[in-house]
């Protein structure tokens, strides 16, 4: 049952990102807006299928957290493909950071460039990755749109507790705005690895804000405590 249930699911979900990929093209030429639109709309598919598919039930938590006037960023925890997708249903078109390899998958590259999401390479000094922070400093501020970050920095099993790239440190402080802390136990239905998905119950959560101001190295370590400590809960 595992199987079918998988099988069917990897097949509604490819074809109805491949159906959305092509019937969003001609936003390309169009203000972003417009392919925001369809990106909000694959987060809501997404969430649909795995209801459907894998007889999941799926939780939001804490979406009063979220500001409706400030500006603010969101650090999540990151276990699979799920989120990427599903946090776009609830958020106001996020902004993402991004590995800059994926900008070069055809066409996927292309609405990634449209939407504005900053790429970096990573484990290496190049001319962009110096100007880093300062380019997410301008796009956020010249954006009505939260940036997305996963101090991961890849993907994780559901039960392991990496530590947290400094990297988030720095863009909490170039920022200077509020942070929300996102705990979830996605890979716990749908593993970073492998073609078996499972039911039961995926748990975002959204916790209070961390303010601005308090130093890099305490805001990591507070950031780090607050996910790890719910995604204990939501297990």
């Amino acid at each position: 049952m595992l199987v079918i249930r998988s099988l069917l699911f990897n097949l509604f979900l490819y074809a109805g990102i491949v159906f959305v990929f092509l019937i969003a093209i001609p936003t390309l030429l169009m203000p972003p807006k417009f392919t925001l639109l369809f990106g909000k709309f694959l987060g809501h598919y997404v969430v649909f299928t795995v209801k459907f598919f894998l007889n999941t039930k799926i939780e939001f938590k804490g979406i009063e957290n979220i500001p409706k006037t400030k500006k603010y960023f969101l650090a999540s925890a990151h276990q699979s493909m799920f989120e990427t997708f599903a946090l776009q249903s609830v958020l106001d078109y996020p902004i993402f950071i991004l590995k800059k390899e994926l900008l070069k998958i055809p066409l996927f590259g292309l609405y990634l460039k449209k939407i504005k999401s900053i790429e970096i390479v990573r484990n290496t000094t190049t001319k962009n990755n110096l100007n880093f922070f300062k380019r997410i400093a301008n796009i956020v501020n010249n954006e009505n749109r939260p940036l997305l970050i996963f101090p991961q920095g890849t993907r994780a099993k559901f039960e392991e507790h990496v530590p947290f790239k400094k990297g988030v440190g720095r863009i909490y402080a170039a920022l200077n705005i509020l942070c929300i802390p996102v705990a979830l136990n996605s890979g716990k239905v749908w593993p970073k690895t492998g073609f078996i998905k499972y039911p039961g119950k995926i748990i975002i959560s959204f916790l209070k804000p961390i303010e601005p101001g308090i130093k890099r190295e305490t805001f990591l370590k507070t950031l780090e405590k607050k996910i790890y400590d719910e995604m204990n809960t939501i297990k």
